[in-house]
């Protein structure tokens, strides 16, 4: 009998099966975590804040409580699952697991503010309670979907960014050289000329730092055409990437698990 309620556990939260209880349990954890975000940004309101924060408390109580439920069954019901079955210790190896963390960054703000006293401290964790958004990852496909997307092209991602981050310094020392005499203040260091590089090489130009010269207007102009190209790779490699992956999914959906024939 308890077997079977382990086994019975492990299917709702992973969401093994399809069934009602299921579906109900999955439906309720995302509307928790959609108005867990919801609140924390409402909070910010001081008028509704201070008309409404009573009822605040006892929500996140609630909240706590189930996170915190859900995530001790998970840790329950690890040895069941299958990347943890052959190993030595499932239930330590699962506290490291990725959306285990997530799981844990969820639920420590609350506990955290008993033990630290800080103000200023208790308020940035108050904002960690946004990472329970991504504890959505667990019930969105597509989230699922773009988590493999990034696994599988770490490696090409990498090589991407390497890429800009060296088109970046290329920029902003070019950039340095050029306009450092006629705006000491504005660049006054290659450092303070990468966030004009960043800037530009995004194409989002805020205009708050220019160049004045005509060697830097140069350079600028030569620098945001590069910037389409350059920062379209990784943009392009994950849009490849995502496309691929849905493709095998669809393929996958259109053969029968166990024999393998098309439907």
């Amino acid at each position: 009998m308890a077997n079977h309620a382990l086994q019975r556990t492990y299917e709702i939260l992973e969401g093994v099966t399809n069934d009602k209880i299921t579906k109900t349990f999955q439906i309720f954890i995302i509307t928790l975590i959609a108005i867990n975000v919801l609140v924390v940004i409402i909070e910010t309101e001081e008028t509704v804040l201070d008309e409404y924060g009573y009822l605040f408390t006892p929500f996140e109580i609630f909240s706590i409580i189930i996170f915190t439920i859900e995530y001790a069954g998970r840790i329950i019901v690890s040895k069941l699952n299958p990347k943890y079955q052959n190993s030595k210790y499932p239930r330590i190896r699962v506290l490291f697991a990725p959306m285990m963390l997530v799981d844990l960054a969820a639920i420590l703000p609350f506990f955290l503010p008993f033990v630290v006293t800080d103000v200023r401290f208790v308020r940035i964790i108050r904002l960690l309670r946004l990472f329970r958004l991504f504890k959505l990852a667990r019930y969105s496909e597509p989230m699922q979907t773009l988590g493999v997307v990034f696994k599988a092209k770490a490696g090409d991602l990498a090589v991407a960014f390497f890429i800009l981050f060296i088109v970046l310094i290329f920029a902003s020392s070019l950039m340095f050289h050029a306009e450092h005499e006629a705006q000491p203040l504005v660049f006054s260091s290659i450092p303070a000329a990468m966030w004009w590089g960043i800037v530009t090489l995004t194409t989002i130009g805020y205009g708050d730092v220019y160049p004045i010269t005509i060697p830097g207007k140069l350079i600028a102009a030569g620098v945001a055409v590069i910037g389409i190209a350059v920062y379209a790779i990784p943009t392009g490699i994950m849009a490849s990437a995502f496309t691929e992956e849905l493709r095998k999914k669809r393929q996958e959906t259109r053969h029968c698990p166990h024999c393998g024939k098309e439907i």
